[in-house]
């Protein structure tokens, strides 16, 4: 499976095709610049061609009466298919994110493990009796597919992002409509292939791609539309939640963060914990070169280690290894896109404008290999305050800052003194007060001692402007499901509330 073979690349009424009018994109490369190859970009009519594709599939109600261990059969085959094409899945990802292989192999297996869990959660997800205290009255709650679904995943993590929609929604029956970003389609072209081989039914699993600004109201402006997940950026996130509204249809979003994590002094005490606490920090931001809804771009340390572990996290900075993804050498790879990087430096100038100090980094590499591709450099600003919009703003880059606090009060406050609520971690040896202040965090998800790590059977997602709804964990499988009540009366009487018969 090579990019090569990935058009025709529309998936619409059971067939592949090209666009009604032609239309293509050139996928590049972020390494390199090159194009990787061309693919067939869907028009606004494609787009509602293939939600009614969805619809009349789902209305004609052979996959949504389906019996669940036959769909927990397809998911738990989908699972061995990947396992099988993970290497030309990997592959393909790092062409087209740049992140490194390495990555993209670990994306692989948990987007398998997404569809594992949602094979053997879907066979016990059963519906429940209610004891309404009346022995003839049979009461049960039911859940039914909420019906055509709208997927639209973002850019950094492709394949992961949407495996978290098609997974739970394939289990509960519904029919979908898959939008991968424009910027990176190749591993969800790919997926479908891969789903058709796996038995997914025609009809089932349709697939368009192209810019939002293009498909975006043919998608969710379409009132047959049930159900709409999207994940990416806030603005986008307000665009889709307005143009669902005239129709009442449901949506769920996710948007991002602004990621605190705060380091106490107990947690570096021991040269060795000083060292795992600098790696985790150091991590939490510069994986996949800080693009990531995730990352831990806010440093909140202990005023009396800061200097030294601000100096300690600079110092292993410089010394990430950058390069391509493919190159097995290689510590973290480009920025997606060259607009993406034109992006950061814009953030790096204000930075520096606002009166941060400018630690490490900054500017692109010199190395005249990585000239070609998007690189920029692991860049760190010390002496930040939350007056400074590169504090407040989402980056989604390499751009870590730092601010320091004197009392578990004053790191408390800093951690929630922020429009976002995706994700926080929490470093300290003090376990009383580590549980203070992950329950005290208005975070979706809160690392103690750690940073960075999910698990399919946990649900994600964030408070505040990081969004609403949650992907993963039972609730992620609820987002798909209509809970119905179905009362039945076993020994209907009249009601005798009115006499005059």
């Amino acid at each position: 499976m090579e990019p090569g073979n990935l058009r025709p690349s529309l998936l619409i009424d059971g067939e592949w095709g090209g666009a009604s009018d032609g239309g293509t994109r050139e996928v590049i490369d972020p390494a390199t610049g090159r194009v990787v190859v061309v693919v067939d970009e869907a028009t606004p009519d494609d787009a509602r061609r293939a939600v009614a594709t969805a619809r009349r599939t789902f209305d004609e109600g052979a996959w949504a009466s389906t019996p669940v261990s036959d769909r927990t059969a397809l998911l738990s085959k989908i699972a061995d298919l990947l396992q099988r094409d993970k290497e030309q899945l990997a592959r393909i990802e790092t062409l087209d994110t740049g992140k490194t292989l390495a990555e993209s192999r670990i994306d692989i297996d948990d987007v398998t493990s997404v569809f594992r869990y949602y094979a053997e959660l879907a066979a016990v997800h059963v519906d429940r009796l209610v004891d309404v205290g009346r022995p003839e009255i049979i009461s049960r709650v039911v859940y039914e597919p909420i019906g055509v679904c709208v997927m639209i995943a973002p850019w950094n993590y492709p394949l992961l992002q949407i495996s978290w929609k098609i997974a739970p929604a394939l289990a509960a029956g519904c029919t979908m409509v898959l939008k991968p970003s424009e910027v990176t389609p190749l591993s969800t072209i790919a997926f479908a292939k891969l789903a058709e081989e796996a038995g997914v039914p025609p009809g089932v699993l349709s697939l368009v791609q192209g810019s939002g600004a293009v498909l975006g109201e043919a998608l969710t402006a379409n009132p047959e539309v049930d159900f709409i997940s999207f994940t990416g950026g806030l603005a986008t996130g307000r665009t889709i939640l307005a143009a669902a509204a005239a129709n009442v249809t449901k949506v769920a979003v996710e948007l991002g963060g602004k990621n605190p994590h705060i380091v106490f002094a107990d947690a570096v005490a021991d040269p060795t914990d000083f060292d795992n606490s600098v790696d985790h920090v150091l991590t939490g931001v510069f994986l996949h070169s800080g693009q990531v809804c995730s990352a831990g771009t806010r440093l909140i340390v202990e005023e009396s280690i800061a200097d030294r572990f601000v100096e300690a996290i600079a110092e292993r900075a410089r010394g990430i290894k950058m390069g391509s993804g493919l190159d097995d050498s290689s510590e973290t790879g480009p920025l997606v896109s060259h607009a993406q990087r034109t992006k950061i430096e814009g953030f790096v100038a204000l930075g520096i404008e606002e009166g941060a100090e400018l630690v490490v980094g900054g500017t692109r590499p010199e190395d005249p290999r990585l000239a070609d591709g998007s690189f920029f450099l692991p860049t760190i600003f010390d002496k930040c305050d939350r007056s400074m919009k590169i504090v407040q703003e989402e980056t989604f880059g390499p751009i870590l800052t730092v601010e320091r606090f004197r009392t578990e009060e004053e790191a408390l406050r800093l951690g929630n003194d922020t429009n976002y609520g995706l994700a926080a971690g929490v470093r300290t040896s003090d376990s009383a007060r580590g549980e203070r202040l992950v329950r005290g965090l208005r975070h979706g998800t809160v690392w103690l001692n750690d940073f960075g790590i999910y698990t399919a059977g946990a649900e994600w997602g964030g408070f505040k402007r990081s969004g609403n709804g949650r992907e993963l964990g039972p609730s992620g499988l609820s987002e798909y499901q209509e809970a119905k009540h179905i009362w039945y009366n076993t020994s209907p009487a009249a009601a005798g509330w009115f006499h005059n018969r």
